[in-house]
């Protein structure tokens, strides 16, 4: 199953109607869960608790949690509030009703609590968006100054530095959210002792401490390697072993908690997503470092720098495409999950976040091929001066940014990149006077006229611009992308659903369908207007059934809408649509007799309303019974 853990069955089933009380509730789930005292919580149509124990899992079975019932336990309809952590670390909730002896007139009102508070959410957001920035710059930076070796690198330090802190302040932060993030409670509850203790001894809690004693590990590497390099500019064999060896570790400690951890393929997912961190890492963090070299350093940047950096570019966007297509493909596993999914919609977004970044990079390519002619035609021939190395070369990073944030679209830049960064050192070096490349720098060459700018330095403006415009545009995507990696992947959304029609229809007892059960999506293009709508038949037979429509939100909890319409249609035999006439009944829309005379493939037409002028339908097919 995929990443992002869901309903698979339950034991009562959803909409059943027992003769007897059962002993217990039991959920099986897509993928192990993590669970809590509370995480499952029946009550009983007067709203009191019948839980007679604490939920655990069922003994040898991670996927499946039970709690226990009490005896006394009245005819009537009862409901089960359910909260537990998937496999990725992601927290999930929901409810579904059973009844005994036959349903209640009334049931409870579940509010509408989402499975994350909102506040507690949101700073567990803003640490994780920072948590991906910081380690791109520790990342990023560090391997730019190893493997470009800029000859001043006092500016960059301060970058790397600032990654450094930035990454210990937001792990120390996400151990003291987990626990908030994980129980649903709000920001107060940040220095609960019980909370901490519970994070700490789940894998989400020991991958932080894991990237803690790294990030240790770390300060050390690096304030031994700084000392190296001023001794020398070779640092020795060493230095990238032991720093490739901590990246990886620390990409591992993300890879470890979220959604490569569960799902399909684990250890092929885990290898591919700490892949693409790196590589997201070396190619952005790298941006970062190039804009900044280009902008503070005291000594011009040589062409060579930038050279070595579009070689450690290419390099980065081979892996993302590799990677980045795998990965896609597995959090979809189909083109059904492209549009009808959360996870495929914003996986959309994010692509067309890459063409603005193809477009950006596009342009920067074009001025620096045209640029050079037109400057050779507007000036005299003894006014001319040779193209320096970097700007072409410079042209090549920014290609491979382009390239980068690429997930397969058939281009290959990589020759093109190396025949321009080739090109790049011959011209600066001029056709015969065998000078070296001339450096790229905010001080590099004489100006000519001071009246008019030189043409090196009107390019070293436009490349920054080039390449801020790149960083820009990546920190958008890098954005999408760690939202994406905090939503339910397409396959997995297909996957309840399809679990909740093959679980629909089969009574607790072992008697013939009781209940037809159909999950659908649905999104009327608002902020948070999306989510899903649950909706139980029962019996899903001719003749008279029940209705009950649950709104389920973004957040996975329930929620309330102004207004649930429903219709069924037999096209075959020419009959409805038959209105439902649905009524709010205080935390779900439901009706108690809604007429189906023949049997036979339906046409199920749901129309939801989230505000007076925003509403979508939604049809799908549901079977009748005789």
């Amino acid at each position: 199953m995929s990443a992002h853990s869901a309903v698979r069955d339950t034991d009562p089933r959803e909409g059943t109607v027992l003769k007897s009380a059962p002993r217990e509730v039991t959920m099986t789930f897509t993928e192990s869960v993590g669970v809590t005292d509370d995480s499952l919580r029946v009550l009983s149509p007067e709203n009191r608790r019948v839980n007679a124990d604490s939920a655990e899992h069922v003994p040898g079975h991670a996927d499946k949690v039970r709690v226990r019932l009490r005896d006394d336990l009245r005819d009537g309809t009862f409901t089960v509030a359910w909260r537990v952590v998937s496999a990725d670390s992601h927290p999930i909730s929901g409810a579904f009703t059973f009844s005994i002896g036959a349903p209640s007139e009334t049931s409870v009102a579940i509010s509408a609590e989402p499975a994350v508070n909102p506040a507690s959410g949101a700073l567990y957001d803003i640490a994780r968006y920072a948590a991906y920035a910081a380690v791109a710059l520790l990342v990023g930076v560090a391997v730019f100054v190893l493997a470009c070796r800029p000859p001043d690198a006092r500016p960059l330090r301060g970058l790397v530095r600032a990654g450094w802190w930035t990454l210990l302040a937001t792990t120390v932060l996400l151990v003291f959210l987990r626990g908030p993030y994980e129980r649903g409670t709000g920001p107060s509850t940040l220095l609960d002792p019980e909370l901490i203790g519970n994070t700490l001894t789940t894998r989400p809690g020991w991958a932080l401490l894991a990237r803690l004693a790294l990030l240790a590990a770390a300060a050390v590497f690096l304030v031994r390697t700084e000392a190296a390099l001023r001794r020398s500019p070779e640092p020795g064999a060493a230095v990238p072993v032991v720093g490739g060896v901590l990246a990886v570790a620390l990409a591992g400690t993300w890879a470890a908690a979220e959604h490569a951890s569960a799902g399909i393929q684990v250890p092929v997912a885990m290898t591919s997503s700490v892949l693409h961190l790196l590589a997201m890492a070396v190619w952005l963090g790298g941006l970062v470092a190039l804009l900044t070299a280009l902008n503070r350093s005291q000594t011009p940047l040589p062409a060579v720098c930038v050279h070595r950096f579009s070689r450690v570019a290419f390099a980065s966007v081979v892996v993302l495409v590799l990677t980045g297509v795998y990965q896609s493909w597995r959090g979809l596993g189909s083109w059904d999950a492209v549009f009808d999914t959360s996870y495929g919609r914003i996986l959309v977004t994010k692509v067309c976040a890459v063409v603005v970044l193809l477009a950006a990079a596009g342009f920067s390519r074009r001025w620096t091929t045209a640029r050079p002619a037109e400057r050779d035609t507007a000036r005299p021939a003894e006014a001319r001066v040779p193209e320096p190395a970097g700007v072409v070369a410079g042209a090549s990073a920014d290609t491979m940014a382009e390239a980068g944030s690429t997930a397969g679209d058939g281009t290959k830049p990589g020759a093109e990149v190396g025949a321009e960064v080739e090109a790049g050192v011959e011209v600066g070096a001029g056709p015969d006077t065998g000078a070296e490349p001339t450096a790229v720098g905010p001080d590099s060459g004489p100006e000519p006229d001071p009246d008019t700018p030189h043409p090196r330095h009107v390019h070293h403006r436009s490349l920054r611009r080039s390449v801020l415009a790149e960083v820009v545009v990546g920190v958008a995507v890098l954005v999408v992308t760690t939202v994406l990696t905090g939503t339910q992947p397409g396959r997995a959304e297909l996957e309840t659903a399809a679990a909740a029609r093959s679980g629909a229809g089969a009574s607790a007892d072992g008697g013939g369908p009781t209940a037809s059960t159909t999950l659908i999506p649905f999104d009327v293009g608002t902020p948070g207007g999306h989510g899903k709508v649950q909706i139980v038949l029962e019996p899903g037979r001719v003749g008279e059934n029940r209705v009950e429509a649950v709104v389920i939100g973004p957040d996975g909890g329930i929620a309330t809408v102004p207004e649930i319409r429903l219709s069924f249609t037999l096209r075959s035999q020419e009959i409805g649509p038959i209105d439902a006439g649905l009524t709010n009944q205080g935390g779900y829309w439901g009706t108690q007799s809604v007429n189906l005379p023949l049997a036979g493939t339906w046409t199920m037409k749901v129309t939801i309303r989230t505000s007076d002028i925003d509403q979508v339908s939604e049809t799908r097919r549901v079977r009748i019974a005789r």
